[in-house]
């Protein structure tokens, strides 16, 4: 059950690990999930980008790509990568704070992980829902 957080070709550390991993064990354990390992790596906009088209083969830049490992039902393994400038941008662009906008993010993520669809518009309005919900248990 780890939890760990990665940077690549930038410099970013995240404050309060402890507390986001408590956090996301929370939000996993509100849906009837564990974790088992989830990495969470911190990245440019381009670093981002080239995964997005390696990988994907989609040729635009975005937040957050959420790969999937899980083997078990209702256990949660994988690799979510988090662009912290487009983070920044987002959190300006929405005149949100920084920290709000990672916890909108991470919890985004984590959210794929356990099934949660965005790509039409009635699942779009159940992920916002359910990252508002994750985002308000950040500060219990």
């Amino acid at each position: 059950m780890a939890i760990l957080f990665f940077q690549e070709d930038i410099r970013f550390q995240l404050k309060e690990k402890n507390k986001h991993k408590k956090w996301l064990r929370e939000i996993a354990a509100s849906e009837g999930y564990q974790i088992g390992e989830l990495n969470y790596i911190f990245c440019s906009d381009e670093y981002l980008y080239q995964i997005n088209v390696d990988y994907l083969n989609h040729d635009t830049y975005t937040d957050i790509i959420t790969f999937d490992n899980s083997e078990e039902e209702r256990s949660i393994d994988g690799d979510i990568f988090v662009s912290v400038e487009r983070i920044q941008e987002n959190a300006k662009k929405e005149n949100i704070t920084f920290d709000k906008e990672i916890h909108r993010v991470m919890s985004h993520g984590l959210l794929h992980l356990m099934g949660y669809k965005d790509k039409k518009k009635e699942d779009k309005e159940i992920m916002r829902k359910m990252e508002d919900k994750a985002i308000s248990m950040f500060s219990m």
